[in-house]
C-alpha cells in the first residue's frame, strides 16, 4: 500500500536560498509596502512573487476616501481607515525620495453626487450619518455641485464635499514601491509563487517556491490578497476564508483640449447604484466598478462596460467624447466581515497582512508600519489590535463557521 505524501515541511530537503529575517508572501501593494518598511528597520527581505504589483493593485482606482466611501455598519473600520489616510502624505513624500519616481498622490477632495429625488435622499442620510460621526463633510445644492464640477449633468439634485478625501495613482504607487524595493539593500525580489508553507514544530520557517526552492526565515508575511489560503501547508482554519471579489473598471483618456475635465474624485449615486470618476493629473479617467463574487473569474463583460459608461454618462454627459483606452478587471480579496487580517496568526512566526477588499490602496501605509512595527519589535500597534485574525476565532479556540 502507497505510504501518504509527506507534509512540506517533512519533504526531502530541496536548494535553499539564504535566509532573510523575513519572508513577503505576495507582492501586490501591502507585501511591497512592507517589504519596504521592514527594509528600513534593519530587517532583511525577501519578496516572492511571480508578478510583483498586478492583481488588484494594478485595477484599482486609487481613491483615498474614507468619509465619502463610508459604509453604514464600518464605524469599527473607520478609525483604521482615517489614520491610514492621514499618513499618506508623509508616506508619499518618503516614497518618492526614496524611489526617485512620482507617486501620483493628489489632494484634490471628493464630490459625491446624486442624480435624482431618491439618489439625493440616499446621500442626505449619508450626510447626516457622517455628521453624527463627527467627520467633515458639506451638503451643496445642484448649482453648487456644478460650481465645482462644471461638466456635471444639470440634472444631479445635489450632493456632498469632502475636502478631506483624496486620492494616489495605484500604477504610480505601485511602480514607485517596485523601484523603492530594488533600491534598499536589504531586500530580495524572487519571481516565483509560494507553493506550500514551511513549519517546524508549531512554527512557520519559510515557505517553498515554485522555482523549485525553500525560502527559510525567521518570520513569515502573507500577504497574498485572495490567494492568501491557497498556500498549502497552512493549518486548517487558521485563516477565516478570503473569498475573491470581481470588480472591472475603465480607463479613459482625457485630450488637452478638454481639460481640465473634471477636478475631484466624483462618487456617484445613480438610480440606486454606486460608481465613480477618478480624474488623474496626466489626462487619465479612471471609471469604476463593479463588484460580483465570481470566483476567480478576470474576464470583463460587455454587459458591466456599458453600466459603467451609462451610468458616467448621466453624471457627466461630455464622457461620451473621450477615448477608451482600457478594460481591466481585478479580484479583491473579501474577508467574512469585510475588513482586513493583519496581525499575528494562531501558528507562531507567521504574519497576516491580507483581506483588505475595497481598501487596499487606503490601507497602505498604516498596513505597513504596523507589519514592520510587529516584525522588528514585536509589538501590535493599537490602530491595527482590533483586526487580528484571532477575531474569527471563539473564546474556545474552536474555528467559527462561515456558511
Amino acid at each position: 500500500m502507497a505510504s501518504a505524501s509527506p507534509s512540506p515541511a517533512a519533504r526531502p530537503a530541496t536548494p535553499t536560498a539564504a535566509s532573510p529575517d523575513v519572508l513577503v508572501v505576495g507582492a501586490g501593494v501591502i507585501g511591497l509596502s512592507i517589504a519596504w518598511r521592514a527594509a528600513r528597520r534593519g530587517l532583511t527581505v525577501v519578496l516572492a512573487d511571480p508578478q510583483p504589483g498586478r492583481g488588484a493593485s494594478h485595477a484599482a482606482a486609487g481613491m483615498l476616501t474614507p468619509v465619502s466611501e463610508l459604509q453604514y455598519g464600518e464605524e469599527s473600520l473607520l478609525r483604521l481607515n482615517m489614520d491610514s489616510a492621514a499618513r499618506y502624505p508623509a508616506f508619499a513624500a518618503e516614497l518618492e525620495d526614496a524611489s526617485g519616481l512620482p507617486s501620483g498622490y493628489r489632494a484634490c477632495g471628493t464630490l459625491a453626487v446624486a442624480l435624482d429625488a431618491d439618489d439625493r435622499a440616499v446621500l442626505k442620510d449619508l450626510h447626516a450619518f457622517q455628521s453624527r460621526l463627527g467627520l467633515a463633510s458639506t451638503w451643496l445644492t445642484s448649482r453648487e455641485c456644478r460650481r465645482f464640477e462644471p461638466m456635471l449633468s444639470p440634472a444631479v439634485a445635489g450632493g456632498l464635499h469632502v475636502e478631506g478625501d483624496h486620492q494616489i495613482d495605484n500604477r504610480r504607487l505601485v511602480a514607485a514601491l517596485l523601484a523603492a524595493c530594488e533600491r534598499e539593500p536589504g531586500i530580495t525580489l524572487r519571481p516565483a509563487r509560494a507553493t506550500a508553507l514551511l513549519t517546524a514544530g508549531d512554527r512557520a520557517t519559510g515557505a517553498r517556491l515554485d522555482d523549485g526552492t525553500d525560502v527559510s526565515a525567521g518570520q513569515v508575511v502573507l500577504a497574498a490578497g485572495c490567494w492568501s489560503n491557497a498556500v498549502d501547508g497552512l493549518p486548517p482554519g487558521l485563516l477565516p476564508p478570503i473569498r475573491p471579489v470581481k470588480g472591472e473598471i475603465l480607463r479613459l483618456h482625457v485630450p488637452d483640449a478638454y481639460r481640465p475635465f473634471l477636478s475631484h474624485n466624483v462618487r456617484g449615486v445613480v438610480k440606486g447604484g454606486s460608481m465613480y470618476l477618478v480624474p488623474r493629473a496626466d489626462g487619465e479617467l479612471v471609471i469604476g466598478a463593479t463588484e460580483n463574487d465570481l470566483g476567480y473569474d478576470t474576464e470583463v463583460t460587455a454587459g458591466c462596460v456599458y453600466e459603467l459608461l451609462r451610468d458616467a454618462r448621466e453624471l457627466v454627459p461630455g464622457v461620451t467624447e473621450l477615448p477608451l483606452v482600457e478594460t481591466h478587471a481585478g479580484l479583491r480579496p473579501g474577508t467574512p466581515d469585510n475588513a482586513p487580517l493583519i496581525g499575528r496568526t494562531g501558528l507562531d512566526g507567521l504574519i497576516a497582512a491580507t483581506g483588505h477588499y475595497r481598501h487596499g490602496i487606503l490601507l497602505t501605509p498604516v498596513t505597513a508600519d504596523a507589519v514592520a512595527e510587529l516584525l522588528a519589535d514585536g509589538t501590535v500597534p493599537d490602530v491595527v489590535r482590533p483586526w487580528g485574525p484571532a477575531r474569527f476565532t471563539a473564546t474556545t479556540g474552536k474555528e467559527l463557521s462561515y456558511a
